[in-house]
Order: structure tokens, then C-alpha cells, then sequence
């Protein structure tokens, strides 16, 4: 069925229909590698205690996580770009390589230094992982049938976010950190013999065909001195703040060189002229707003859970357990319903306005909740989180069409990815902005809840135990509000994107 005003594919042949046979063909090989790259995002979050006091230097423990998310956000679209051009099946065995190397060279790191170089390695092979694995789909996928093959490919990922505390967790305790990295090597050599399976496609690379190396320079220096300022802004350092703006506005004047470059480009790195288009710029919106609600929430249910006593660690890993499995079924649902009545942005337009709702009450109940509201809660909110990424990827590849489906998938996962950091330097930066504002104190405090819990505030005298209590409730609160406003965003975006139907 044709839409009014939006544009057909541009294809060298129509896609066969999709049936089990292409199911089992295709969607184990590219399953595996998207698990790979987002639960690797999020595994070493629950290690992280183990690795600072194995290698010390712990004021960098950050950079284990921000240099994965760095070179994955620099390098997804970059690898949609090249897949376009030279083929999405050689490109995503180049990926896998990268990240099985970074992977062991993480298990051989002696300092918080050589680690986070080794992530940064790794992540240029996660963020190939990621872009490649949509690309892949909605290569031999018609439009129609994309949703069902976005709905499982958008559980998968989602699930392998809330999954990877938990499995870095128990590595960590029982086998040791190095085993959190190690464990990527087995899985990454199977994924590698399932790419196998597919059948190999020639890009459509030009005789004229040039690299963007201006494109991907400035990017960079887009993309790096804006991570850095944010994680500047989440520790409150007031002597690094002028460090942070230099680096905010670095990052700015090198956006709009970019921008620029890539509108006259022959062969640009970052879809431009796709973006114009109101289908393509408000999903990717979406996106970015999806990505930054949706890994705050993942990456500080255990601290929220922990500093405001209504969970042990037990309770937590049932908690994120929860967050995963109605996400993933969620997802699913989704992909059947677009497959059978070729409705998309109806789902995200009313899953994004309940997120917004159940948030918002969150934060007027935050601190009083019992450990069972609370999982109550996070499983009705996770159902409709579940409604938005398999209808961005549907609406952006059926928008681009074939020829740039790898171009227009990298740049999902970018704007993924730069909302993941916004929302989680921001939630960590209103929390703590609150705490501080509140208590001076209070930070010394925190550190020694999160070491040993709520016992941390036993020794407190009442008035200074409920005083704490109720700094840490107007912390989270805030918090929750500001994820509430980026969900409010999301879903005014859904109800204003035009294609509604594929």
C-alpha cells in the first residue's frame, strides 16, 4: 500500500516476501551481534567496583564506559556508510574482528589507562555490531515485514542493556573481571559462523567514489568534546566547568562545519539530505530522546534501588530482570501488530505519553515506594518503552530506501547513542546538583551508602537519617522529572511524524 507523500524505495529489484525459511536464515546471524554490542554497553557497570580495586586509579573509572559509547558513537554510522558501498556482510565481519580483539585485550589490561584504550578499540567494532545488524534486516526485508524483524531485533538489544549488570555482576563475583571481557570471545566466534550463513551482496559503491575524510574529522571533533563535556558536567567539579565549556563550544563550532561539509560532499558521511525530511528527522528524535530516558533508567535502577533501601542486590537483579523481559515482549508485540495492519507511530504516540505518565508519578513517589510497587511500576513502564525503537527503525529505513539503508541505520544508533550519554550525565548531574544544593555533606554520604548500603545511615542520629532520606527522594525526584520531560518530547515527535502507515 503507497502513502500519500511519502517516497517509494528506490530498489534494484522488488524484496521477496519474507518467510520462516529467510527467519532462520537471517535473523540468528545478525541477533547475536546486536546482543553483543548492547549488552556490552552495560555489562562492565555492575564490574566496575572490581575493576577500580583491582587496577586503582579509581577517580577514571568512567572512562571504561565512555570510551565504549565514544568510538560506538563514532563509528556506527561510519560503518552504514562504508556497508552501502562495499557490502553489509563483509563490513559486519570486519566489526565482529574489531570487537573480539578489544575484547581480549581488555582481559589483559594492568591499568585504568590501557582499559579504557582497549574499550575504545572494542567499541569500534560494537557500534559496526549495532548499524549493521538493522541494515542487515532491511536489506532482505520488504517495508511491511520489517516490523515484526525490528520488534525481535529491538527486544534483543533492549534486553542485552538490562541484561549486562546482571551477567557483569556474577562474572565479576565469582570468576573475576577479566572473565566479563573474556566471555565476548566465545560468543563473538559464533556470531562470526552464523554470518556465514548469509548470502553475500555487493555494495553499490560508485567508479567516482571518494571517502569523507573532512566528514569524519569533523564529526569527531563534534562527537568527543561533547561526551567529554557532559561527563565534566556529571561530576560538579566547579574548577573543570571552564574545561566543559570550552569543550561544549568546540563541539558546537564543529557541528556546524560539519553540517556544511556534508550538505556539499559528493559522498557524505551523515544522511543530510535524508534528514530533511520530516519522516527521518523526527524518528531520529525519537531516538535520541528513547535512547536517553531508556539507559538512564537501566543504568540507575540499582542506585536508585539501593540508596533508597527498597531493594538488596538480589531484589535489584529481579528488578532489571523485570525491565528486560516486558521491554522484549513489548517490542515484539509491536513488530506483529506494524506487520499486520501497517500502523507505526500510533504505538510510540501512545507508549511514549504513558512512559511520560508513569514517570511523572514516579517522581512525586520516589523514596516511598515498597520494593513490589516499585517492580509493578517498572514493568508497566517498560511495556511502553517497548513501543518505540522497532517503529524508528521501520519508519527511517522505509523513508531512506535500500541504496542507504546502511547510512540510514548508522545514524539511528548516533542518535541513539548521543541521547544515551545526554540522559545519563544529565540524570547523574541533577541528582547530585540536587543532593549538594541540599546537603553539602551529602555527597561524602553517598559513596558510603553505596559502599554498604542503606546500613550506611544506622549510625546516623534520626533527624540527620530522615534529613538524608529526604535529600536523596528530592534527588531522584528530580531526576525522574527530567527523563519525564525527555519521554514528553518523544512522543510529541511521534504524534507529529507524518508516516504513519508502511
Amino acid at each position: 500500500m503507497s502513502v500519500p507523500g511519502k517516497p517509494e524505495e528506490v530498489v534494484s529489484g522488488p524484496i521477496p516476501p519474507a518467510t520462516p525459511r529467510i527467519f532462520f536464515r537471517v535473523f540468528p546471524s545478525v541477533m547475536l551481534p546486536m546482543f553483543l554490542a548492547m549488552s556490552d554497553q552495560t555489562i562492565v557497570a555492575s564490574a566496575l567496583p572490581t575493576i577500580a580495586a583491582a587496577l586503582g586509579d579509581v577517580e577514571r573509572v568512567s572512562w571504561i564506559v565512555v570510551a565504549y559509547l565514544l568510538a560506538a558513537t563514532i563509528s556506527a554510522p561510519l560503518y552504514g556508510y562504508l556497508g552501502d558501498s562495499f557490502g553489509r556482510r563483509r563490513l559486519m565481519f570486519i566489526a565482529l574482528a574489531m570487537f573480539t580483539v578489544g575484547a581480549i585485550l581488555n582481559s589483559f589490561a594492568t591499568s585504568m589507562t590501557m582499559i579504557a584504550a582497549t574499550r575504545f578499540i572494542q567499541g569500534l567494532g560494537g557500534g559496526g555490531l549495532m548499524s549493521m545488524s538493522q541494515a542487515l534486516i532491511g536489506e532482505v526485508v520488504p517495508p511491511r515485514q520489517r516490523g515484526k524483524y525490528q520488534g525481535y531485533l529491538a527486544a534483543i538489544g533492549v534486553s542485552a542493556a538490562a541484561l549486562g549488570p546482571v551477567a557483569g555482576g556474577y562474572l565479576a563475583a565469582h570468576f573475576g573481571w577479566r572473565a566479563v571481557f573474556l566471555m565476548n570471545v566465545p560468543t563473538a566466534i559464533i556470531a562470526g559462523l552464523l554470518m556465514l550463513r548469509l548470502a553475500s551482496r555487493p555494495g553499490a559503491r560508485k567508479e567516482d567514489w571518494n571517502f569523507d575524510t573532512p566528514g569524519l574529522f569533523l564529526f569527531v571533533c563534534f562527537v568527543v568534546p561533547a561526551l567529554l563535556a557532559l561527563e565534566q558536567a556529571r561530576r560538579l567539579d566547579l574548577s573543570m566547568m571552564p574545561v566543559a565549556g570550552a569543550l561544549l563550544v568546540f563541539s558546537i563550532v564543529s557541528l556546524v562545519l560539519l553540517v556544511r561539509r556534508e550538505r556539499v560532499a559528493p559522498a557524505p558521511l551523515l544522511p543530510i539530505k535524508l534528514m530533511r525530511q520530516r519522516a527521518i528527522w523526527t524518528a531520529q528524535a525519537m531516538a535520541a530522546c528513547h535512547g536517553a530516558a531508556l539507559v538512564a533508567l537501566i543504568a540507575f535502577t540499582p542506585l536508585y534501588m539501593r540508596m533508597t533501601g527498597i531493594g538488596d542486590p538480589a531484589q535489584v537483579t529481579w528488578a532489571l530482570l523485570t525491565i528486560s523481559c516486558c521491554i522484549g515482549v513489548s517490542s515484539i508485540i509491536s513488530g506483529r501488530l506494524i506487520t499486520s495492519t501497517g500502523y507505526t507511530m500510533i504505538l510510540p504516540s501512545v507508549g511514549s505519553t504513558c512512559t511520560t505518565i508513569m514517570l511523572l508519578y514516579l517522581a512525586t513517589q520516589a523514596g516511598r515506594q515498597t520494593f513490589d510497587q516499585f517492580l509493578v511500576w517498572a514493568g508497566v513502564t517498560s511495556v511502553f518503552l517497548g513501543t518505540v525503537m522497532g517503529v524508528v527503525q521501520v519508519t527511517i529505513q522505509t523513508a531512506a530506501g535500500r541504496r542507504m539503508l546502511g547510512v540510514a541505520s548508522g545514524s539511528i544508533q548516533f542518535s541513539r547513542s548521543v541521547g544515551a550519554s545526554f540522559g545519563a550525565a544529565l540524570f547523574g548531574a541533577v541528582l547530585f546538583a540536587t543532593a549538594a544544593a541540599s546537603d553539602p555533606a551529602a555527597g561524602a554520604l553517598f559513596v558510603e551508602i553505596l559502599q554498604k548500603g542503606p546500613a550506611a545511615l544506622e549510625g546516623l542520629d534520626p533527624a540527620r537519617n530522615a534529613g538524608l532520606n529526604a535529600v536523596i527522594a528530592r534527588g531522584f525526584s528530580n531526576a525522574f522529572l527530567m527523563l519525564a520531560f525527555f519521554t514528553g518530547v518523544g512522543a510529541l515527535l511521534a504524534w507529529i511524524n507524518p508516516q504513519r502507515r508502511v
